[in-house]
């Protein structure tokens, strides 16, 4: 490994811990939208899930791995890129679909479905995809990452918080319509300046850094848009569908990305760069992407 990927960045145990709770909160704010229905209708007609799914969890870590090959960079990216697109969607994809014209329940119920089913598939397209290149391998097999210590991290900081929430829109719904839209301005507040911060402790090698990483991270980014709305539009769901499976597939939890970073491989700097820039990063495409769209009603 070269001096990129033996960086690590400062990022103490308190701030790790922070970053757990404020996680936590943005799952629950999202379970608020929630309820048994928004499921029930979309197991009637599963198709646009079902591709959301396989365009997350299936396409875009083995189209990581086809640019991984193609690109060689160093280890500790190779592995950074292939973690993030190993991730659930992100916190932001269910707010940027509704401004994109998009199918919001469909957005909030692809994130809650890969949100559960990463518990299994995120650890094993690390272990599966990672394990498949050399570079990444090495890395894979000095940290001995645990699939059931990831589990349990992403039960804890994901699901959990997500069957609250929801608990509390089905039981309480007076008090879900009330705080539902501060609690997820809050977090998302909360998480943006946590992200910041983590960035201002580690600037002087966030300059050196982000210059390597950032052609790939916006290249990744997309790709994986790109590969929403393709594999969208050949399973032939609606517009509005399409819409909401780019956005879902283009919007990576890179939170959780930087909580394992940290947790199972010690804050190992290119990995770490690529999962900040891609939080800052898939942010600004997506705006973007939303405002486009939402000049053009379905």
């Amino acid at each position: 490994m070269d001096g990129l990927d033996e960086v690590m960045l400062n990022f103490s145990p308190a701030s790790l811990m922070l970053l757990n709770a404020v996680l936590a909160v943005v799952m629950f704010a999202i379970a608020l939208d929630l309820t048994p229905a928004q499921f029930r209708a979309l197991l009637r007609a599963p198709k646009p899930l079902i591709a959301g799914f396989l365009a997350q969890f299936v396409a875009l870590p083995a189209a990581t791995f086809l640019l991984v090959l193609a690109v060689q960079p160093r280890a500790s990216v190779a592995l950074g890129l292939i973690l993030v697109a190993a991730c659930p969607g992100g916190n932001i994809s269910n707010f940027l679909t509704h401004r994109a014209g998009g199918n919001t329940a469909l957005s909030v119920s692809l994130t809650a479905l890969a949100t559960v089913g990463a518990i299994v598939l995120t650890p094993l397209n690390i272990a599966l995809w990672g394990g498949l290149y050399a570079p990444t391998r090495a890395i894979l097999v000095q940290t001995a990452i645990d699939p059931v210590q990831v589990a349990i991290t992403v039960v804890f900081l994901l699901i959990v918080p997500l069957a609250l929430g929801m608990v509390v829109n089905s039981r309480k719904p007076a008090l879900a319509a009330r705080i539902r839209r501060p609690m997820q301005t809050l977090s998302m507040v909360i998480f943006v300046g946590f992200i910041i911060a983590a960035l201002a402790a580690n600037w002087g090698y966030f300059l050196d850094l982000a210059g390597l990483v950032a052609g790939l991270v916006v290249a990744h980014n997309a790709l994986a848009l790109a590969l929403g709305f393709l594999v969208a539009t050949l399973v032939g769901v609606s517009a509005r569908d399409r819409r909401s499976i780019t956005i879902e597939t283009g919007i990576q939890n890179s939170g959780l990305g930087l909580i394992l970073i940290f947790a199972f491989f010690g804050g190992l700097g290119g990995m770490a760069v690529v999962a900040a820039f891609w939080g800052m990063w898939h942010a600004i495409s997506g705006l973007a992407l939303a405002l486009i769209w939402g000049r053009k009603p379905v």
